[in-house]
């Protein structure tokens, strides 16, 4: 699995890439930059990890049962390598993740299933229901994998202390997605804040002023 880093020290936030993105795609599409202050400062340390996505979600060449098998297995890499590692690293417990696109799904259905690692979700022009990619296949291991299906019934307790952001605009493809995302956790009573930006759409250039300001709110 490769990974960028940016930053030696600062409160860690994990960046997924979007859909079958590599683990450099924040970084060539300029998201890095726009939040370069906060890593020259030293408040922020951002992981860039490869995704599987090519294996799992948009891999066609596969079953669908086969397809979630993949992603679970990227899933069990997060929680018992890549997070462990990061909390030794920052001396932090619980984290930030953060996506844009299908990135925001992966930040997002990490951050909900573990919220024990994970204090921070920043989702940005995010897609939630994930049943378009499995040719109408569906398991128990899609109804966990899939945010709108396992969070509304999730007992968690630390729920009770995650920071949910789901931003989007007025012109982004992923709108009513997040508007029915949020209105599931609105029912659920989960803390959220669903930003909507007029005129924003589903592009780069919306995503580095939300991941910027997103950012602020870490304390």
């Amino acid at each position: 699995m490769q990974m960028l880093e940016f930053g030696d020290r600062g409160f860690p936030v994990v960046l997924f890439p979007t859909s079958m993105g590599r683990y450099h795609e924040n970084k060539d599409f300029g998201l890095i930059e726009s939040v370069s202050w906060y890593i020259n400062e030293g408040l922020i340390r951002i992981y860039c990890p490869d995704s599987v996505d090519h294996l799992s979600w948009y891999n066609r060449s596969v079953h669908p049962g086969q397809r979630v098998q993949n992603h679970i297995w990227y899933d069990e890499m997060l929680v018992k390598e890549l997070f462990p590692h990061i909390q030794q690293a920052s001396g932090v417990d619980r984290i930030a993740l953060a996506g844009c696109s299908f990135g925001g799904y992966h930040a997002a259905n990490a951050g909900f299933k573990h919220p024990e690692f994970v204090k921070y979700i920043f989702a940005m022009g995010a897609k939630f229901d994930i049943k378009s990619q499995l040719d109408g296949y569906y398991d128990d291991n899609v109804y966990f994998n899939n945010p709108p299906d396992f969070v509304p019934s999730s007992s968690n307790p630390w729920l009770n202390d995650l920071h949910v952001v789901l931003g989007t605009g007025t012109n982004d493809i992923c709108l009513d997605a997040n508007i029915k995302f949020a209105d599931i956790l609105r029912q659920k009573g989960q803390k959220h804040w669903l930003d909507i930006r007029e005129g924003a759409n589903h592009d780069w250039p919306a995503w580095k002023g939300m991941f910027s300001h997103y950012l602020s709110l870490i304390n």
